[in-house]
């Protein structure tokens, strides 16, 4: 594995910014936060700390939805992105709702921050599925300070197992658990990052963390997955797309 899946991801990222504005759009005008493909409001999964006056890091920020919603709960709020698009998206949204945002173009692998320089790391969808587990994570944990937050949601290790190279999610195995890491999809020259639940944990406490929460998603009832044509409703109500770690910093 090498750098080059943070370029590829960027150009598949840039190349994807328009198809992302809208939806990201209508996340500014949300006035609750909620997760994932299937929208579970926070009021119900209550993942989230008290964010209030707290130093927040977006990693893999996009639109900056998650951003918005954190600083309305009064979070002082970086976003950081490998995309230069949707970081022109989030900086016309941000301009457009008046508030204070500092917007960073960097890698999540190697964060351009100083030491214990947040109280919260997050990431739905950003580096947490497109960055090494194995880089971005220790790195988030430098630039934690004690008693710190790191909150990510991520696609589930069932779904990346049950995924074809091409076509929809099933109920059949087509990859190993085991040397679980990264996925080369052929459609998009993208690369994901996956890891065993048991791999993850011994990262997390090898880097300083204890695990406090994990939560499995099932999609709701009237659950529709939208232009994500690979995944499955009635599989997810079965089985998790999503999963949400949460671990603090000890």
């Amino acid at each position: 594995m090498t750098d080059d899946h943070i370029l590829r991801n960027r150009k598949v990222w840039d190349g994807q910014a328009d198809r992302f504005a809208a939806p990201g759009r209508r996340g500014w005008s949300d006035d609750d936060p909620h997760w994932g493909i299937w929208r579970i409001p926070e009021t119900e999964l209550k993942v989230l700390p008290d964010v209030t006056g707290r130093d927040v890091l977006e990693a893999g920020c996009g639109t900056a939805y998650w951003a918005s919603w954190l600083i309305r709960r009064g979070a002082r709020v970086v976003g950081l992105d490998n995309s230069s698009r949707q970081l022109a998206t989030a900086r016309e949204l941000r301009d457009e709702h008046g508030v204070h945002l500092p917007l960073v173009q960097a890698d999540a692998e190697r964060l351009p921050f100083a030491d214990r320089s947040f109280d919260v790391v997050f990431s739905e969808y950003g580096a947490s599925l497109w960055c090494d587990p194995h880089r971005w994570i220790p790195e988030a944990a430098r630039v934690l300070r004690p008693d710190g937050d790191l909150i990510f949601l991520s696609t589930s290790p069932l779904l990346t197992m049950c995924l074809p190279d091409e076509g929809k999610v099933d109920e059949r195995l087509k990859r190993p658990l085991f040397g679980l890491h990264h996925i080369d999809w052929a459609d998009d020259d993208s690369t994901e990052f996956q890891l065993p639940h048991g791999e993850m944990i011994r990262l997390l406490i090898g880097c300083g963390f204890e695990v406090t929460n994990l939560i499995e998603i099932q999609a709701p009832e009237d659950a529709d997955p939208g232009w994500f044509d690979h995944l499955d409703a009635d599989w997810a109500h079965m089985w998790p797309i999503e999963e949400i770690w949460r671990a603090r910093r000890v």
